[in-house]
């Protein structure tokens, strides 16, 4: 087992009071919420982050397995290496897509933000965009991301600021993290850190992929395909042992951890 995941193959009691707390109060549990009553012309979701969005064509990814289902979605991605929401806020871009309105979800998503001034940080640049992105018509949703691999005993950390920026907004929070840790308790050595120990092997982006399809649509993502083509050509394959693990695993994640 490799040693530094071997922390994490149980809930710790922060997170899990944390997740229990929300579950209590009606907001977690996706996996057993009726399926999201879809608009006409399919759902419309503006991605804002930074490489972690952009890796392996996220947004893309979630579009393939909501077509594979017979769901039409439309992307949009405004991400840059290294930005924070304030960047993103400043560089202005992500305003004006939001202003043009006529979206479902606007995704956030920033670093890990483990540290107590990052999760500040992180709380306040969500509600400052969330009141945009309400007064746009769409609802606001956060995208919970992971430490690095040297910093992998902040899981906690990183979970917990995300859960409360979106509990913050009331906004959906899509549990990425928690996925790759549901992962985890069921096959310790599954390689989802790339090569620089921050950003995702496809099998971690698919694994983010499958809980945004989940918390989008209300659904179980058991019986996606592990073969997806993308809309820039590109074609997408996880090994299907892989792939069933992942399903289980987000809808796990999602169940318990997931805000819708």
């Amino acid at each position: 087992m490799n040693p530094t995941r071997r922390k994490l193959l149980s809930l710790t009691p922060a997170v899990l009071a944390l997740s229990l707390l929300f579950a209590f109060a009606g907001h977690a549990g996706a996996a057993s919420e009726q399926a999201r009553p879809i608009p006409p012309g399919g759902l419309r979701v503006l991605f804002l982050g930074n490489s972690l969005t952009q890796a392996n064509d996220l947004p893309l990814m979630v579009q393939a397995l909501a077509k594979s289902a017979g769901q039409d979605l439309e992307v949009e991605t405004i991400a840059f290496p290294n930005a924070n929401l304030e960047d993103l806020w400043f560089e202005g871009s992500a305003l004006a897509a939001i202003d043009q309105g006529n979206w479902d979800f606007v995704v956030m998503q920033q670093g890990p933000s483990s540290l107590p001034e990052s999760r500040v940080h992180l709380r306040k640049w969500v509600g400052k965009f969330a009141k945009r992105i309400r007064a746009a018509g769409a609802r606001p949703a956060v995208y919970m991301v992971w430490p690095s691999i040297d910093r992998i005993a902040f899981f906690d950390a990183v979970s917990e600021a995300y859960t409360l920026a979106a509990t913050d907004v009331r906004g959906l929070l899509i549990p990425g993290g928690e996925v790759w840790r549901a992962a985890w308790r069921r096959n310790p050595d599954l390689e989802l850190y790339g090569p620089d120990g921050f950003h995702p092997t496809i099998e971690g982006t698919y694994a983010v992929a499958l809980s945004m399809y989940g918390m989008f649509y209300l659904r179980s993502t058991k019986g996606l395909p592990a073969r997806l083509e993308l809309d820039n050509g590109e074609v997408i394959h996880v090994r299907r042992p892989v792939a069933r693990l992942l399903q289980d695993a987000a809808d796990e994640a999602n169940r318990t951890f997931g805000r819708p």
